[in-house]
């Protein structure tokens, strides 16, 4: 039996290229177009369509969604944590928050992660699968709907590496962008990634307008190694180079993450070290106080040392800011929710 072809993850130009094989008129693909923009999670909801052209669709095509299984609502803040089953059993995380611009959710590209950085949890599950462009697009969908309100930003900072699911994700900004679906701004996506290269560049040549955020977490080789073992393939030097590259060629600024952990990259000679690494290149840097991670000792940075990092920093001309924690009493960090579901500790989180 041919397999279904995954109708959430195609584009409006390639659902009418399909209904015209099937006899189809071209106002049909974009009114299931829609649909599917708004959430639909199957054409037994397309109530303008026909119950014959509802079943033909069904014997051509699946409609493969994401189903809320869990869902954890700060008390302190509003933010809201999801557990998604994804249709076949495995789970990913997204965080929903309010902030005074609008409405952000943080979602994932991948269930687990291969890159395997040692203060974060999604990596200790271990990989599974890519996800696919419906299914990373329906992350948002699902979180607009249960809330009623409409998602402005979007944040591909949740479970996995997007750049190591390039052409799925690369789909994805393209349906939510789409000015015929949910059509979101490029400038309101951010997208994080703990630094490959050589995908950097070729995100870079797209010129696509989203703002990038670079996992940074330390200035120099010695220590990114120690706690990111991607520097091993992509070092500073190679990273930053990119980095270069593709703010010179966005005209965007760069977002650099750091990580502070007490005692290991939160010292004075760090910070400074740090700015010189990022002299001439158009970037902030975004401070986050680690999360707490079984079996490591990491801890975070006290207040004070944040402060004075931030201080070092802005001395040698580098802009900085500690990141807002949102969502502290609900564990918000990705993949603590899922080894908690999947029988993990659930005490290990993203920085």
């Amino acid at each position: 039996m041919e397999e279904k072809k995954d109708i959430k993850s195609m584009t409006l130009e390639e659902i009418s290229a399909d209904f015209r094989e099937l006899g189809l008129p071209r106002f049909r693909a974009g009114q299931v177009f829609r649909w599917l923009s708004r959430g639909a999670e199957g054409f037994s909801q397309m109530s303008d369509l026909s119950k014959e052209l509802r079943e033909q669709l069904s014997e051509h095509y699946a409609v493969r969604g994401v189903e809320i299984v869990r869902k954890q609502v700060s008390q302190i803040d509003g933010t809201i944590k999801y557990l998604f089953r994804l249709f076949d059993g495995e789970h990913v995380e997204a965080v929903l928050m309010r902030y005074h611009y609008g409405i952000s959710i943080c979602i994932s590209t991948q269930v687990g992660c291969k890159m395997n950085c040692s203060f974060c949890a999604t990596g200790k599950s271990g990989f599974s699968r890519n996800l696919s462009a419906g299914e990373i697009l329906s992350q948002v969908q699902s979180g607009s709907i249960d809330i009623g309100e409409r998602v402005s930003h979007i944040v591909l900072m949740g479970m996995g590496e997007p750049l190591d699911n390039y052409e799925n994700v690369l789909r994805f900004l393209e349906l939510a962008t789409c000015k015929e679906g949910m059509n979101l701004s490029m400038r309101a996506i951010s997208l994080s990634t703990c630094g490959l290269a050589d995908r950097i560049y070729d995100l870079a040549d797209r010129k696509l307008q989203l703002t990038l955020s670079v996992s940074l977490h330390a200035p120099n080789d010695e220590i990114r190694s120690r706690t990111m073992p991607v520097n091993r393939k992509w070092p500073i030097g190679e990273l930053l180079k990119a980095c270069r590259y593709y703010a010179r060629t966005t005209g965007r600024r760069i977002s650099f993450e750091y990580a502070m952990i007490a005692g290991v990259n939160d010292s004075d000679g760090c910070a400074r070290e740090l700015a010189q690494r990022l002299k001439g290149i158009l970037a902030h840097v975004n401070l986050i106080p680690v999360n707490d991670v079984t079996g490591t000792g990491y801890k975070k940075s006290g207040i004070r040392r944040q402060r004075r990092f931030v201080e070092v920093l802005q001395e040698h001309g580098v802009t900085a800011t500690v990141r807002r924690t949102l969502g502290a009493d609900i564990e918000a960090s990705c993949g603590q929710l899922r080894r908690k579901h999947e029988g993990g500790t659930g005490h290990e989180g993203c920085a």
